[in-house]
Parts: C-alpha cells; structure tokens; sequence
C-alpha cells in the first residue's frame, strides 16, 4: 500500500473510531434510534438524487436497509445508551470478525481451520474477562445489544453478496434509504408517539453534532474511501487495519468523557484483539497453495 492510500486509510479509522464518542453525544439525552434514523436520513438526502440506484432487486435494498440500519447502528447507539462505554463498544463490535466466522459457516459451509479456532479461542477469552471485570463501563444490557450488532454486521455482508452488486457505494447510499422507517418505528413501538415530541424538545448542537457527523464523515466519506480501497489492495492488508479504530475509540472515548479501562479489561482487552488477528492472519497453507497456482 503506497503511503497516500495508507494515510487516508489511517484517516477514515480514526473517523470510525471518534464516531462511537459521537455516538454517545448525541445518545445522552435523545433516543438512539431516532439519532440512528436521523444519521441514515441525512447520509441518504440529498445525494441519493445524483446516484444511480444500482441494478438490484429491491429486497436486498430493503433488507440491507433494515440489517445495517437498525440491526448494526440502531443496536450499536442502544448498546451505549444502556451503559456501554464508547470505547468498550468499539472493542466488543471486533466480535463482527468471529460473527462473520459462523455466518461463512452456516449459510457458505466454510471450514474452520485450527488457526481460526485457536484465535477465536483466545478473543472470547479476552472478551469474558474484559466484560466481568468492569469497572462501571460494561452493562449486560449493553453487551446484548452490542453483540447483537455484531451479529447483523456479516448478515449486512451477506446481502450484499447475495445482491451480486459491482456498485457497492450506491448500493450503500440506496440501502440506507430504508434505514430510518424501522428505526422510527421501532422507537415509536417501544416509547410512543410521545418519543417524537420530546426529542424534539431536546434536539440541540450536540445532537446536530452527533449525526452530521456520523452522516458525513463516517458513513459517506468513510464508506466511500474504503469501498475503493476494497476493490485496489486484498482484504488480508485493509482487515488488520480496522484494528485501529478501537484505539482511536478507546482514546477519544478517554479524553472526551474520561473513560478508563480497569488493569484486567486492559490486558484482556489486548488478548481478545490477539484472538482477531490470529483469525485475519492469512492461512500460510492457502498461501502456499496460491503461489503455487499463481506459478502454474
């Protein structure tokens, strides 16, 4: 990777990484799943009127929609609304790697070589002893519906996949357009109409803050700089570098809010992304095999 495109990939993880502190300015007072449709709302309009909606059924727009919207952000903003640090969710939304493991499984019949289940060992170690050694910035509530998000994250690969979509910017921005209907309604399920009024009544510039930010930089500049990235340089060189974002988010996170992670979660936060790597780390074998078919 040549320094300028690894610079603006530094960039944008660093984007991703300020955006779960954004997250939590916005989630503070006002619901997070009207904060999540507001975030789609402004990510889809007005560019959506100057790209072309990519030649896909509409089912996987939709669902995409719904997955990434609600499933992975919508859960996300929640899991920091009851409890989870902005930086602890950053960490436990690494479990999207072992997630996405068990998805390849179940729905592609990939094996699981002992490599990635030594790795995948040693991460759900780390995150146990990093969950039960909190020191106020891990609830099980945030834990459940971070990991929910964690689940949706390669349910969202998986459609879009299955779309068999070339554009994958476009298929981004044309999918959110479903995300803040489910999101709205969910909120307006679980708290009433009364829900829109108030948030209403406590919109402010941190809340303005939280979602332009989360619009723009984060979802739009972000996606966008990494779907060109996808499609220049192998994943096995982009994937470790994600690994970046929880730094930048465990760093904000610290001198924004000051949170702090106990000695344990530390030390067992280092084991559990340990585990994230040795499970991105290409197969020496398939190497291998690679360098011999690229020979032949």
């Amino acid at each position: 990777m040549n320094g300028k495109d690894l610079f603006i990939m530094i960039s944008v993880m660093v984007i991703w990484g300020v955006n779960f502190t954004m997250i939590k300015l916005g989630v503070t007072e006002i619901d997070p799943l009207l904060i999540a449709a507001a975030r789609f709302f402004c990510a889809t309009f007005p560019i959506i009127f100057f790209i072309r909606r990519p030649q896909v059924k509409w089912r996987y727009l939709v669902g995409y929609g719904i997955i990434f919207g609600t499933g992975v952000w919508g859960m996300a903003s929640c899991s920091i609304t009851f409890g989870l640090s902005s930086g602890m969710a950053s960490v436990l939304l690494n479990t999207d790697v072992l997630t996405t493991v068990l998805v390849g499984v179940l729905l592609y019949k990939e094996a699981i070589s002992g490599k990635i289940f030594l790795g995948m060992a040693v991460a759900l170690s780390g995150l146990v002893v990093s969950v039960l050694s909190t020191n106020g910035n891990v609830t099980l509530a945030g834990v459940i519906f971070i990991m929910i998000s964690a689940v949706c994250w390669p349910l969202a690969g998986a459609i879009v996949r299955a779309s068999g979509t070339q554009k994958a910017f476009a298929f981004n921005v044309w999918g959110m357009l479903f995300a803040p209907i489910p999101l709205i309604a969910l909120s307006l399920l679980i708290h009433g109409p009364e829900v829109i009024s108030e948030t209403i009544n406590l919109w402010n510039k941190d809340a303005w803050l939280s979602v332009l930010f989360q619009a723009y930089p984060t979802t739009l500049f972000g996606y966008w700089m990494w779907n060109k990235m996808v499609m220049k340089y192998p994943m096995t060189q982009l994937a470790p570098l994600t690994l970046l974002v929880t730094v930048f988010a465990l760093v904000s996170g610290y001198f924004i809010y000051g949170e702090q992670l106990s000695i344990a979660q530390w030390f067992s936060c280092s084991t559990f992304l340990i585990g994230i790597i040795i499970v991105m780390s290409p197969d020496r074998k398939r190497k291998q095999i690679g360098l011999v078919e690229e020979t032949l």
